[in-house]
């Protein structure tokens, strides 16, 4: 299959997940500032650019985007949009664009997390725009055509940001991050749809 992987050079979980792929697989990596291709997930005509970019594409994975962390009391509405313009818009557009350009019965896999289920101090922005995308998983899915498969991942605390996040998640077991890049194997080569994969 050729994969793309949004997030796939740099970042924590996205550098497991292009590695794991890479072992059957040819992968391509898109991220702002690296990779093989460069894209703004928070534009949906730099998304719409990537697509153009690059053909035949069996599964699209993204491990990007970002949220604000801060006291609810604190935040203001610009704070809010954060994680709705990055994270969840920027992984809906990926979806809403991408699925003119992927082949038939590719696949689409999004990143949420443990917040939707499980937040924490300071994460209000991170577990409702994680909630959200289970829900848009959920509801779009069905709807997909040219046998197009969308699921999330749902990550726990991964052990490679174990030490640098661990304090702000008190009482949260490390997960192994063959265990998680094993979540998004399922995902791009199952047969499932509309799912919210855990991985806790």
């Amino acid at each position: 299959m050729k994969i793309l992987v949004i997030g796939g050079n740099s970042g924590t979980i996205g550098k497991c997940v292009a590695n794991r792929f890479r072992k059957k697989h040819e992968v391509i990596t898109a991220g702002r500032t690296s990779g093989d291709i460069q894209v703004d997930i928070n534009d949906s005509e730099s998304v719409r650019r990537m697509y153009e970019s690059v053909s035949g594409l069996d599964a699209v994975v993204c491990c990007s985007g970002a949220t604000k962390w801060a006291p609810f009391s604190t935040m203001s509405e610009d704070d809010i949009y954060v994680g709705i313009k990055s994270k969840l818009m920027g992984q809906v557009n990926l979806v809403r664009i991408g699925k003119d350009f992927v082949n038939q019965g590719a696949s689409f896999t999004l990143t949420s997390g443990i917040l939707a289920d499980d937040p924490v101090y300071m994460s209000s922005n991170a577990a409702m725009v994680n909630g959200a995308l289970h829900s848009f998983v959920k509801a779009v899915a069905p709807e997909l055509q040219n046998g197009l498969r969308l699921n999330v991942v749902a990550p726990g605390l991964v052990e490679n940001s174990a030490e640098r996040l661990g304090d702000a998640f008190p009482g949260h077991i490390p997960v192994p991050m063959d265990k998680v890049a094993a979540g998004y194997v399922r995902s791009v080569e199952g047969m499932f749809t509309g799912e919210v994969i855990r991985i806790f």
